[in-house]
């Protein structure tokens, strides 16, 4: 599963580009990778680990400012197609998955 944060937030002042910073370093650190300029992207291995990490994007919100949530299976992930420059370009790596037996 992963889990997908959309964001536009206002940098008019310096107190705003403070609260955007602030929320970009957050995602950050809970383990989110940019994917686009303001699209962030995380892997989770279960429903309950992402509903875990949009708790912790919720509590990071700014103020201001939009923010969406999306959460999308590997599956659904995997059909994305991504081109730069007219030509295709590889999916980010997808952690492997624990087989246990």
């Amino acid at each position: 599963m992963w889990v997908m944060v959309f964001y536009d937030l206002p940098m008019d002042t310096k107190s705003l580009v403070k609260a955007a910073t602030k929320f970009r370093k957050g995602l950050e650190k809970d383990g989110f990778n940019l994917f686009q300029f303001s699209i962030y992207i995380r892997h989770c291995d279960s429903r309950e680990n992402a509903s875990v990490h949009i708790g912790r994007v919720k509590a990071l919100m700014p103020k201001y400012g939009s923010v969406a949530l999306m959460t999308v299976t590997d599956k659904q992930f995997g059909a994305i197609e991504l081109f730069n420059d007219r030509k295709v370009k590889e999916l980010p790596d997808q952690p492997l998955q624990l087989s246990l037996f």
